[in-house]
């Protein structure tokens, strides 16, 4: 039955190499690999191909249960799709078999666990941005807009907000927030 493996990373500055080799190791004769968040499954084309490509018989393979999901819920989803199209959920190294009771329950725990460093890490982060805030020094992202040079393509160069838009590669309601108005009346 063949083996199909998935990687997953959070970040773009995060490495794949460790999971691809232990993936590869394990028999997989094809890897799908991202680098996208694992708390919800959209934005993940990489794993929309592999579970479109899987058949009844084959095998989905990770390093970990968290690289396939993040959220309880979703690995709930996935869980019960691969089952009822005949696929098996495999972990190197983690004892994962849906095929039990006991190994459900682990799975669900391995899952719940994900889910609750998420949500930690974010707590943090938020905790964290909120601190900076407090003195002053957490701005948030620098501005993409330069208002003043919306202003200029408004004053000296006579353009609309359709126009200035489509120049500075914005969208119109951005040149509306910027001009202070809510219509089309510039």
């Amino acid at each position: 039955m063949p083996s199909y493996g998935y990687a997953r990373v959070s970040t773009a500055d995060q490495d794949l190499a460790l999971q691809h080799a232990t993936l590869a190791a394990a028999g997989c004769e094809v890897i799908r690999a991202e680098k996208a968040s694992g708390a919800r499954r959209d934005g993940r084309t990489e794993l929309r191909t592999l579970l479109d490509f899987l058949r009844p018989g084959d095998t989905l393979v990770v390093t970990r249960i968290d690289r396939l999901a993040r959220s309880l819920k979703d690995l709930q989803d996935l869980v019960h799709e691969l089952k009822g199209r005949g696929v098996a959920l495999r972990a190197t190294e983690q004892p994962v078999n849906t095929g039990t009771a006991a190994g459900k329950a682990f799975l669900d725990m391995l899952g719940v666990f994900a889910e609750f460093e998420t949500n930690l890490r974010r707590e943090r982060q938020s905790e964290g941005i909120a601190a900076a805030k407090g003195q002053g020094v957490y701005k948030g992202r620098k501005p993409s807009i330069d208002p003043a040079e919306v202003r200029h393509l408004r004053d000296q160069e006579e353009l609309g907000p359709a126009a200035i838009a489509k120049q500075l590669g914005i969208s119109r309601a951005s040149v509306y927030r910027v001009l202070g108005t809510r219509t089309g009346s510039v």
